[in-house]
């Protein structure tokens, strides 16, 4: 059986994901991360979808107020035509990506690039959320952050969304539409809405 050879001097890239639910520190790594490659000299390029308005149109910005400027992007596709000469991209929010992200980031990968992907895991019914499935599977390196649950102090792993909000899948918002919680207060929280 004969095997490619893996050539000397090849520049490899490779794709992190870092995930987790709502108030978890995801776009705070994120930003750390990238801002750590800049230090490094390397050039980088950050990536947002162009429906995450609720901080600035063109920033990236953590529950925190930290930020990074970034390139909204109606589709994911369009991710190739700004990462010529780029060493690191980043992409936040990537859940309300297209699933063609991931085909796309492993072509970022293929051509030498290191891929930072930050996303939820799942949405507020507890589901995988959007491409990020596709992202876990593909990529070399995964980070789970967890928030604290607001009701007993555990871990929290999961995006509850308050009664009374809209039962869309995207519900832009934080603090005022969602809660983190732990997976027992997280059903509690579901088995109680079915009663009222």
């Amino acid at each position: 059986m004969f095997l490619e050879p893996h050539f000397k001097g090849q520049r490899s890239g490779w794709i992190e994901v870092i995930c987790g639910s709502m108030f978890s520190g995801k776009t705070e790594e994120l930003i750390r991360r990238l801002k750590r490659a800049k230090i490094a000299s390397q050039r980088v390029e950050i990536f947002k979808p162009m429906i995450d308005t609720r901080y600035d149109d063109a920033k990236v910005v953590s529950h925190d107020s930290n930020y990074i400027l970034s390139t909204p992007l109606e589709h994911s596709s369009h991710l190739l035509k700004f990462t010529e000469g780029v060493n690191v991209v980043g992409i936040d929010e990537a859940q309300f990506f297209d699933m063609e992200l991931p085909h796309h980031c492993e072509q970022l990968a293929m051509r030498g690039i290191r891929v930072i992907i930050a996303g939820l895991d799942m949405d507020f019914k507890g589901r995988p959320f959007g491409p990020m499935p596709n992202l876990l599977a593909i990529a070399e390196y995964i980070t789970k952050v967890h928030a604290i649950c607001q009701h007993c102090g555990n871990l929290a792993t999961h995006s509850y969304r308050l009664p009374g909000e809209s039962d869309d899948t995207v519900l832009l918002g934080e603090k005022e539409h969602y809660e983190a919680r732990c997976r027992t207060c997280y059903l509690m929280g579901n088995i109680l809405n079915l009663k009222t």
